[in-house]
């Protein structure tokens, strides 16, 4: 064999060293210590009573399996000591964390900037995780859904995502501990985006959050409300300031943003003196806008109800106030009019309903109704959503949900967690 000579030998060496150093170039924005978590669980079967649930994915997502599960779950939890280790260290708990930097913040004159949104494309495979929680929410740093975060878990590092498909993914993907996601307003109803999503994916709800919304009108400094001849928000937003807005700015044309946070980055980066946004205390401080007007929300009854998410669902208890998210379809005989023998199911047994909300069924949504003898008519099909203030531990939710079963083609459990029962307060936070 021919030996090889130096001269190629040298050429080879620094051909490997360029392609190496323009590896690491394209990928210098990834942490380098992130690690890959792959989940070592694997299914069991089992048999419940009353039909629900056939494998433990489906008792995952049936809390009122977990209901009879509640006793030999907590005499069962000391024993597992090590298990309960090795799960800490995956959930993020371990005490040798690792900087994930997974969202780097571009810096400005020197300054480290804001935290960016976690896009689609910035979803990888799970990393290592270190001791604080991380909560996905949906927009940017002075967002409201900012400040649920901070309420639901205080000391936890905030994540923001550009879309509400990414929040999921994060949970589901171990980039995120929790997501915290509106579903619902007092005003703008209900976010039906959100509902989807639920069904969707495989996160169970493991807790509510209710935040008043006081909204702000925000601009450069030195600029005057008779000065702006433009306002941008969130359509929402927009929608509930439209009497202050007409008053404060009567010549400003009304033009609708993605965020509201977003809409008052937008104006400080760009620079903008003849636009103003609709946004909350927190965004102006964020990105140095003044507070031309505070408290401009039409209606001082404005809360807006996000769901706490996690990828495994919390055991029901009794001690305090509970509710339980259900989601179902009837069946293909029964049609809508199922909704009435559900709602006295739970009649039945005094248990208090919160929420309804119907949306197309995404796998079949016409029905067609008729034997061709007359002919033949189509019907819209629906899911439905159902929030009612009982804990899956107590015998009439579950019986309440063995008798829905009777009348539905699918039912699921979203989530039995504990109610937001603080009182609401109009006055801004610290956080918004």
């Amino acid at each position: 064999m021919q030996a090889v000579s130096s001269t190629f030998s040298c050429d080879l060496k620094s051909m490997i060293q360029t392609n190496l150093t323009a590896k690491n170039a394209r990928y210098s924005h990834v942490n380098r210590n992130r690690v890959s978590v792959r989940c070592s669980y694997k299914s069991e079967s089992f048999s419940f009573p009353n039909g629900i649930g056939s494998s433990r994915a489906d008792w995952q997502s049936s809390c009122a399996i977990l209901a009879s599960k509640v006793a030999s779950a907590e005499n069962s939890s000391s024993i597992t000591g090590d298990l309960a280790d090795q799960v800490a260290a995956v959930n993020g708990h371990s005490n040798d964390s690792v900087n994930l930097s997974l969202v780097p913040s571009e810096s400005k004159n020197g300054k480290p900037g804001l935290i960016q949104p976690l896009t689609n494309t910035d979803l990888s495979p799970a990393p290592s995780h270190g001791s604080t929680l991380r909560v996905a929410y949906q927009g940017v740093p002075g967002a409201y859904s900012e400040a649920a975060a901070g309420k639901a878990y205080p000391k936890s590092e905030a994540i923001p995502c550009d879309q509400f498909d990414v929040a999921f993914q994060a949970v589901e993907l171990w980039i995120a501990d929790r997501a915290v996601l509106p579903v619902e307003n007092s005003l703008g109803g209900s976010i039906h985006r959100n509902y989807d999503l639920l069904l969707r994916h495989r996160l169970h709800i493991v807790g509510e959050v209710q935040i008043p919304v006081h909204h702000c009108l925000l601009a450069l400094p030195g600029v005057r409300p008779d000065c702006v001849r433009r306002v941008i928000s969130h359509p929402q937003a927009l929608a509930q300031t439209e009497g202050s807005l007409n008053k404060l700015t009567p010549r400003a044309a009304i033009e609708a943003f993605h965020d509201t946070a977003a809409a008052a980055e937008y104006i400080a980066a760009n620079n903008l003196h003849d636009t103003a946004a609709v946004a909350s205390a927190r965004a102006a401080e964020l990105y140095g806008l003044q507070i031309l007007a505070d408290g401009i929300q039409d209606d001082a009854g404005n809360v807006t109800r996000f769901l706490m998410l996690a990828r495994d669902p919390i055991i029901p208890r009794t001690d305090r106030p509970f509710k339980t998210s259900i989601v179902f379809a009837a069946q293909e005989r029964e049609g809508t009019s199922v909704l009435f023998k559900v709602l006295s199911a739970f009649a039945f047994r005094n248990i208090s309903l919160t929420k309804i909300e119907s949306r197309p069924h995404q796998n079949c949504p016409v029905r067609v109704v008729g034997d061709g003898s007359f002919g033949t008519t189509k019907q819209f099909e629906y899911t439905f959503y159902v929030d009612f203030e009982a804990s899956m531990a107590e015998a009439r939710a579950q019986n309440a949900l063995s008798e829905v079963q009777e009348y539905t083609s699918f039912l699921r459990v979203l989530g039995s967690y504990p109610m937001d029962v603080t009182p609401w307060s109009t006055l801004p936070s610290e956080d918004a």
